[in-house]
């Protein structure tokens, strides 16, 4: 149900050296750091060069932490509520823009994504007349994920690739599934969906986001960059990623062509907060489209269990028997992981690297605990304490 309306190398552990705790105004460091606080640095003690959270109950009433360091080289502290890449909860925004225009009439859920983009996916056990838009938004279309591919090449992430070209990478391999037989997170789903936007609109996604979302909701420090727009506007933590020696490197200037509709858009903890609860009050689509993205199936509980996947949108299961709805994102050099619960009470977490870059990927009960320390850290957040009230 919708929620209540309410007004640069080093070594993988070298971060856990550096440390700051910031006050909710971000002015200076606390010397009895809270609950919240304590979860951030232990974050950091795991490696990660940083951790941000952004804890929201009302527009404009943020609490917001930060531990660790923004930059490996000076030992910048991170301060909270920097811009940081928010990867696959750039999901959330392309399903909303597609939801938008289910509700103009311009495209249907379940009508073949073929309807709107005749001739372009073909492949072994492909066919996009058997593909609809549901199971698209849904991950339950089969689609191979390109992503693999850009993983083995070395310049993948650092080159402008135009969406084409990254379908094109998914298309040389065979379905994963027939469409609709279960579920299979594939990037490649969203890519086709920016690229259907594109030829129902006329216009760029990145306008389309811009007008119909971030603009809508007068978010400052959120947007969605163009293939070529390199880096991340300050002020920013630097994300890092492992590096041919296994040291960390410096990926804060990968190109965002890479993800596009799939997981370009860069935000702040806060404004992902604020995103996320103006969705569940139902300030970005109608009441039905907003009902189909919060009808789920069962997805991979790998990192959650319990947590299944709608139109974009995931619910997760709470330690304290409620229930959140959000998405999380990982691309080389940031974590995140946010949800908002039905109260209104929005949590964002981000780190500034991949558990696997921090932690030695072939130690796997260690890795998987550094991915569950970030969403036990969320899970906490959303849990502390009741909710504040929720002005009409």
């Amino acid at each position: 149900m919708p929620i209540d309306p309410l007004p640069a190398t080093a070594a993988p552990g070298d971060a856990a050296a550096f440390r700051a705790a910031d006050r909710r105004d971000g002015t200076g460091p606390t010397d009895a750091p809270d609950a919240f606080q304590r979860r951030l640095d232990e974050l950091v003690e795991i490696g990660f060069p940083a951790a941000l959270g952004t804890r929201t109950t009302t527009p404009g009433d943020h609490e917001s932490r930060a531990s660790g360091v923004a930059d490996l080289a000076t030992g910048r502290p991170a301060r909270p509520d920097e811009t940081v890449r928010i990867a696959s909860n750039t999901k959330m925004f392309t399903a909303v823009v597609v939801l938008q225009l289910v509700d103009e009439g311009r495209v249907r859920l379940d009508e073949p994504v073929e309807e709107h983009l005749p001739g372009l996916l073909r492949g072994e056990g492909i066919d996009g007349a058997r593909i609809t838009v549901r199971n698209l938004l849904q991950q339950t279309s089969g689609l191979p994920d390109y992503v693999g591919d850009l993983l083995a090449e070395s310049s993948g992430f650092w080159r402008d690739i135009p969406p084409r070209d990254l379908l094109d990478l998914a298309l040389g391999h065979p379905a994963a599934f027939a469409p609709g037989e279960r579920w299979g997170y594939s990037n490649t789903n969203y890519v086709v969906l920016g690229l259907l936007v594109e030829r129902v609109t006329g216009g760029r996604l990145e306008d389309e986001v811009t007008r119909r979302v971030v603009e809508r909701l007068g978010l400052e420090r959120t947007r969605m960059p163009r293939g070529g727009e390199r880096g991340i506007p300050e002020p920013r933590p630097s994300g890092y990623h492992v590096g041919a020696d296994g040291g960390l490197e410096d990926w804060t200037g990968a190109d965002p062509s890479s993800s596009w509709a799939a997981g370009s858009v860069l935000s702040t903890p806060a404004e992902l907060n604020l995103f996320m609860q103006a969705l569940l009050r139902g300030e970005l689509t109608s009441a039905a489209s907003l009902e189909e993205m919060m009808t789920t199936v069962p997805a991979d509980e790998t990192f959650w269990p319990g947590v299944r996947y709608g139109l974009g949108l995931q619910e997760y299961p709470l330690s304290d028997g409620g229930v959140a709805w959000g998405h999380g994102g990982d691309f080389p050099g940031y974590q995140s992981r946010n949800a908002v619960r039905e109260d209104g009470r929005a949590v964002t977490i981000v780190v500034t690297a991949l558990p696997p870059a921090v932690i030695d990927p072939t130690d796997v009960e260690a890795l998987m605990g550094g991915y569950r320390a970030v969403t036990a850290a969320l899970d906490e957040a959303l849990c502390a304490g009741p909710a504040a009230p929720l002005a009409g």
